[in-house]
């Protein structure tokens, strides 16, 4: 075997076959899901991995969840959290 490149077939460049990349998977909590569209308009509290954050729920989708607080939204990953408090 040679130390040569391999070279693409359609072109004269050299060509490196792509390494399989890892696709993380977070499960949907629809659980979770439910409980925050109950509470869109409403003030809550959330703590998750990285803190605590508060503000109104103005949208819920399948992965996030956004908060709005002092005119400024707030996107946080629905695998993020760990509870929720109505204020």
């Amino acid at each position: 075997m040679n130390n040569y490149p391999m070279m693409h077939p359609m072109s004269n460049t050299p060509y490196m076959p792509s390494m399989p990349q890892a696709v993380v998977v977070n499960p949907v909590d629809r659980c979770v899901v439910e409980a925050l569209v109950s509470l869109i308009g409403r003030v809550v509290i959330l703590e998750t991995t990285r803190g605590r954050l508060d503000g109104c729920v103005v949208e819920v989708k399948q992965d996030h969840v956004v908060l709005e607080e002092r005119h400024k939204k707030f996107f946080v990953r629905i695998a993020e959290i760990v509870w929720i408090m109505p204020d």
